[in-house]
């Protein structure tokens, strides 16, 4: 029984490293140009960062060949900034957007780019093991309505519910 346990549990956590329906990461995904700073544009809204503006992630190597990241923004109602250091590794090929982070310990969830600004590295569609986490990320706190149209657009062709997207002040 406890080994059934262990199994279901372990079943369970893979899940959060799956792809889902119809999300294919980016190929020909180049590191070293996605490390720096990213500007939260759009999000769809998940407790970890409900109220926050001015949120960002850096990325940069870790000493074992990972990807430290840090993720932060600022609570009005707190008057503070709430900032969580994580840590992310390739789930297959390092020349693919699919990757695995995590914040909390051993448990790990799924970072897909499935677009990406691959000439210039100035945008990235992200998402995780399942529909109800999406972000718009970009290198500048602000852009272009085109770009907004054409990220509501992909995602809405792939069933994200886009009506529920967020978009934090980035001032």
């Amino acid at each position: 029984m406890r080994l059934l346990a262990i199994i279901a549990v372990f079943g369970s956590l893979s899940g959060c490293l799956s792809l889902p329906q119809n999300v294919v990461p980016v190929d020909g995904f180049k590191l070293n140009r996605y490390l720096g700073t990213w500007y939260e544009i759009a999000r769809l809204d998940h407790s970890f960062e409900r109220g926050l503006d001015n949120v960002m992630a850096e990325y940069s190597l870790r000493e074992d060949g990972g990807v430290k990241v840090i993720n932060k923004g600022f609570s009005a109602a707190d008057n503070k900034w709430k900032e969580a250091e994580g840590k992310a590794y390739f789930v297959e090929d390092p020349q693919q957007g699919y990757l695995k982070v995590s914040f909390f310990g051993p448990f790990y969830g799924a970072y897909i780019i499935f677009e990406l600004d691959k000439e210039n590295y100035q945008y990235a569609f992200v998402t995780s093991y399942d529909k109800s986490f999406l972000w718009l990320l970009a290198r500048t706190p602000k852009v272009s309505e085109e770009l907004i149209t054409r990220f509501v657009q992909r995602s809405n062709e792939l069933g994200f519910g886009t009506d529920k997207l967020i978009y934090p002040k980035q001032d």
